[in-house]
């Protein structure tokens, strides 16, 4: 993954996207799944969601989602996938540059599933933390992100925080949040080669309190 720090990252993802008719599985990330498939539906925030599949997997569980991407090529992709399901009207597209603007509002549920960027302008640490403070209380926050690269992207740049990086880089209040996972796990994808593409992520995953 390489970009020229003199593109824009709207520009660079637009340009992404465009590259293919799709750059994702059209299946929900696993740790998604696992995590929020026994959540009692609300409202979620899907920060960087790509062509829509994490969407529209919540929106099919019953939850009233907000879908937020850089990319006006993925956002727009999305809709035309949601449009094909039930849910359309369960999920809310909106095109932010999170180092700018971040949607309004309180969340029963925040996701941040694979939210890296090859350009150091795109803050993680604080848009990470503008995440936190959107979950309403009793929501729960979701972070899943690589803690490894591929094989194919060894000279790459991007920051790969560990799951105790991450929750301490959200600077949370004491006694305020439960921390239900923060750990490392294996990873298994296919790869640009169409072979298995074993790597290693991390999930953090925690629990705002009421009181």
């Amino acid at each position: 993954m390489t970009h020229d720090v003199t593109v824009p990252d709207e520009e660079y993802w637009d340009t992404r996207y465009a590259q293919s008719d799709r750059m994702w599985s059209g299946r929900p990330n696993s740790a998604l799944v696992r995590e929020a498939g026994d959540l009692a539906p609300g409202s979620a925030l899907d920060l960087g969601c790509g062509e829509g599949a994490d969407a529209i997997w919540l929106a099919e569980r019953g939850w009233e989602v907000t879908a937020v991407d850089i990319s006006g090529v993925a956002l727009g992709r999305a809709a035309g996938h949601a449009a094909a399901t039930a849910v359309a009207d369960r999920i809310t597209w909106q095109r932010h540059d999170l180092s700018a603007t971040f949607p309004a509002g309180t969340f029963d549920l925040v996701t941040a599933q694979f939210l890296h960027s090859p350009s150091d302008a795109m803050p993680r640490e604080d848009i990470l933390r503008k995440a936190a403070a959107a979950v309403a209380p009793g929501g729960v926050l979701l972070i899943v992100g690589h803690a490894g690269l591929p094989a194919w992207e060894p000279d790459s740049a991007v920051p790969l925080p560990t799951p105790e990086e991450v929750v301490a880089d959200l600077g949370l209040p004491d006694g305020e949040w439960d921390l239900l996972r923060c750990e490392e796990h294996p990873s298994f994808r296919t790869g640009h080669d169409g072979k298995p593409d074993p790597r290693t992520d991390n999930t953090v995953k925690l629990r705002r309190r009421t009181a």
